[in-house]
């Protein structure tokens, strides 16, 4: 009887790991053909240079401002923007989103409000945040807190949500009460998957970014942009772009690699 040969696996598999290398080439590869289109577009001027500027006219215009200690004012004051709203949010948010998750009273208390108010778009807060707030830094940061404020509670309750059961009996068992339960299983269980979750937050706060700084500045990333925007400078609202997109890239990188040092078991 001939032998049933065997069909080679596929390369490129559901959920399979094709390694590091291989990752890394076909990230590279993606952006490099984002880069070919990019010069194809503007080099052959089928896009008016005015609405899409040469890569290299970008690339100057990039050494040149960083150059400036200009705008290395507008790049730290964004910088206090982002972490500002972003870390009030998490100080805010995580313990409410664990008693969301925890108790069902508190996520009848809590969830219904958060799931309303999250559909609306931070955009719509700006006059009752200039009410509140005045046109000062503190309306900026308020601005991206309500963007990421919302949709973070739910997220944590989500994650407080799926710890395992067993855990939690199994510490009842050895004698831990409610509140010492959650101070030992729960709230260690949660770590890994809530660092995930503060990392998808800060970058939910670099994209309010812009949106914050159109209240009434004279500094920042945003006000750099659309300055730009207004004498049609359209070079320097890519660079301004780029350089948001490189700082939340460097973000999403530091809390990857803490999560990877902290909780290597994940």
């Amino acid at each position: 009887m001939e032998a049933v040969r065997r069909r080679k696996p596929h390369r490129i598999q559901i959920f399979k790991d094709i390694g590091s290398r291989a990752f890394m080439i076909t990230a590279s590869c993606s952006f490099l053909l984002l880069l070919l289109l990019w010069s194809l577009l503007s080099y052959t001027e089928a896009v008016n240079p005015v609405f899409l500027p040469k890569p290299h006219v970008v690339l100057a215009t990039f050494i040149e401002l960083l150059g400036s200690s200009d705008y290395w004012n507008h790049i730290g004051v964004s910088l206090f923007r982002v972490m500002s709203g972003f870390l009030l949010a998490c100080a805010l948010g995580i313990p409410i989103g664990i008693l969301a998750g925890t108790f069902k009273f508190g996520e009848a208390l809590i969830e219904p409000p958060m799931e309303f108010i999250r559909y609306m778009p931070a955009v719509a807060f700006i006059p009752l945040i200039m009410v509140w707030a005045g046109i000062g830094e503190w309306a900026k940061v308020l601005l991206i807190f309500i963007g990421c404020f919302f949709q973070l509670v739910l997220m944590v309750a989500d994650n407080t949500r799926r710890v395992s059961q067993d855990l939690l009996q199994a510490s009842f068992t050895l004698g831990a009460g409610r509140w010492k339960a959650i101070e030992t299983v729960l709230i260690p269980a949660i770590q890994p998957q809530l660092m995930h979750t503060m990392r998808l937050i800060l970058g939910w706060a670099w994209t309010y970014l812009v949106v914050a700084e159109l209240v009434a500045v004279n500094s920042g990333l945003g006000y750099a942009i659309m300055k730009a925007q207004r004498f049609l400078n359209t070079e320097e609202i890519f660079v301004g772009i780029f350089v948001i997109g490189l700082l939340g890239l460097i973000s999403d990188r530091i809390f990857a690699f803490l999560n990877r040092r902290l909780f290597p078991w994940v």
